[in-house]
C-alpha cells in the first residue's frame, strides 16, 4: 500500500488528494495543516469579513468528507522537517510519518513591506480565517482603516470593512488600482466607482512608517502626509512559502522549481500551488493551483500527466464590481485593441489583438461573453470576421465557441 503525505490543505493539496484517491483506492493519504479548519475558499474571506457569508458557507470540504474518502487530516500541526534518507516527515511535537510520495503544498504567505511599524498592535494582514477573526474583533471599535496596497484581496477586504461602517483610505504604490488586472483607463473607471462608494485613494504613494500614539495609529507617507487610523490592513501581495522546501535542498527560484509533472528534482517529492515556479512562472491564482494539484496527484499515483501552464485569467468581484481579465491586457497601450466604454455606467470592455487573434481582454462592469472570450484567447482562434462587434456586450458570443 502506497503512503501519500501532503503538507498543506489548500486548493492544490485537496485537488491532489482527490486525484490520488480516484486513481488509488487503497493508498494511505495523510494531510497536514497548521490551521484548525478543513479546506475552505480563501477568496471568500472578504465576504466573511463583511458578514455577507457565514463561516460554514466558505468551507469546501467538511471533516466528514475526509473520513468518507479515507483521508487523515492532521489539523493544528506543523511539519518541522523532512528526513529524505528515511522518507519521513518530522512534526513539531516529535512525531514522524513515513511517505512513499510526498507533496509540498505550503502555499504562500502575505508579503509585508519593509517599513517601520508593521508589527504594531492594530496592524493586520489577511490570509486565514484566524486573520479575519482578529480583524473583525478590532473593527468592532474602529471607525477608520488605512489599507496599504490596492490589489484585489486588499480592495475586497477594504470593502468588507466599509460594509461594517468603517471609512477606508487606500495607499497604493502604483499609479493605478489593480495593476495586474487593469490598464489605465479601466483602473480610472473602477476608481471613480469606488470613490462614489466612499473609498479614498492615495495612488503612486509610498508608505514611510506606521506610528502608534496611545490607542490611535497613523500611516506616514514618503511625502510627509499622515493618515489617521484606528487599524491598518496590509495587502501588498504574496510570497511563495518555500521554507520547508529550502530546508531539504529543493531548487528555489521565484518559487520551488518543478518540472511538468510537478516533481521538485528530489526523489518522490512533488510540489504544487502558490509556492511553485513552473517554466519561469509563479501564478498565485486559484485555477492554476487546482490544475497543478491534479497533475501532481496523478503522477504521484502512477498515471503520467503533464502541466502545460495556465492562462492568467481572473473572473472577479472588486467591492461588488464585476471584473474579468485574461491574457495580455496590454497595460501600456502598445497593441491593437477594440474598446467600448461607458463611464456613466462604469462599463469598460477591451479586446487586445495580435494579427487576427484575440490575446487578452478586460471586461469591467459587464462580463457578458467572458467564457467565450477566454476560450478564444486560449485557442488563438481567428476573430477577424467579427471585428469591433465583439467588444459590445450584445454581440452573439455563441459565434466564437
Amino acid at each position: 500500500m502506497t503512503e501519500y503525505l501532503i503538507v498543506g490543505n489548500g486548493v492544490a493539496a485537496n485537488s491532489a488528494a482527490e486525484t490520488i484517491r480516484r486513481l488509488d483506492q487503497e493508498g494511505s493519504i495523510r494531510m497536514f495543516t497548521r490551521e484548525e479548519f478543513p479546506f475552505y475558499y480563501t477568496p471568500a474571506l472578504p465576504e466573511y469579513l463583511s458578514g455577507d457569508k457565514a463561516l460554514r458557507k466558505i468551507f469546501i470540504h467538511d471533516l466528514p468528507w475526509y473520513e468518507k474518502n479515507r483521508m487523515t487530516l492532521h489539523r493544528g500541526t506543523e511539519v518541522l522537517g523532512i528526513d529524505l534518507s528515511g522518507k519521513t516527515v518530522i512534526m513539531k511535537d516529535g512525531r514522524r510519518f513515513h511517505y512513499d510520495r510526498l507533496l509540498l503544498a505550503t502555499g504562500a504567505a502575505c508579503q509585508v513591506p519593509s517599513i517601520s511599524g508593521t508589527n504594531t498592535d492594530g496592524v493586520f494582514t489577511l490570509r486565514t480565517i484566524a486573520d479575519a477573526d482578529a480583524i473583525i474583533e478590532r473593527a468592532k471599535k474602529a471607525k477608520k482603516v488605512v489599507l496599504i496596497g490596492g490589489g484585489l484581496l486588499g480592495l475586497e477586504a477594504g470593502n468588507g470593512l466599509r460594509k461594517r461602517g468603517l471609512r477606508v483610505s487606500v495607499v497604493e504604490f502604483f499609479p493605478r488600482l489593480l495593476p495586474r488586472q487593469t490598464d489605465t483607463t479601466g483602473a480610472a473607471i473602477l476608481q471613480k466607482q469606488m470613490e462614489a462608494m466612499g473609498f479614498s485613494f492615495h495612488l503612486g504613494a509610498a508608505t514611510r512608517k506606521i506610528v502608534r500614539s496611545g490607542s490611535a495609529l497613523s500611516v506616514e507617507l514618503e511625502t510627509g502626509e499622515r493618515l489617521d487610523a484606528d487599524m491598518v490592513l496590509i495587502s501588498a501581495g504574496i510570497r511563495p512559502e518555500t521554507t520547508l522546501a529550502r530546508s531539504i535542498g529543493a531548487e528555489i527560484g521565484k518559487g520551488v522549481k518543478v518540472d511538468d509533472t510537478m516533481k521538485t528534482g528530489i526523489e518522490d517529492v512533488y510540489a504544487a500551488g502558490d509556492l511553485i515556479e513552473h517554466r519561469g512562472s509563479v501564478y498565485g491564482i486559484w485555477p492554476a493551483a487546482m490544475e497543478q494539484g491534479r497533475v501532481a496527484g496523478s503522477n504521484m499515483a502512477g498515471k503520467k500527466k503533464a502541466y502545460k501552464g495556465t492562462l492568467p485569467a481572473n473572473n472577479l468581484k472588486v467591492a461588488g464590481v464585476h471584473l474579468f481579465a485574461a491574457g495580455d491586457i496590454d497595460h501600456n497601450g502598445e497593441r491593437t485593441s477594440i474598446v467600448r466604454k461607458d463611464e456613466t455606467s462604469y462599463i469598460y470592455r477591451k479586446l487586445v489583438l495580435r494579427d487576427h487573434s484575440l490575446i487578452g481582454s478586460i471586461l469591467l462592469g459587464d462580463l457578458r461573453g467572458s467564457d467565450e472570450i477566454q476560450n478564444a484567447i486560449r485557442t488563438g482562434m481567428d476573430i477577424s470576421a467579427f471585428g469591433a462587434d465583439m467588444a459590445d456586450g450584445s454581440f452573439d458570443y455563441s459565434k466564437i465557441k
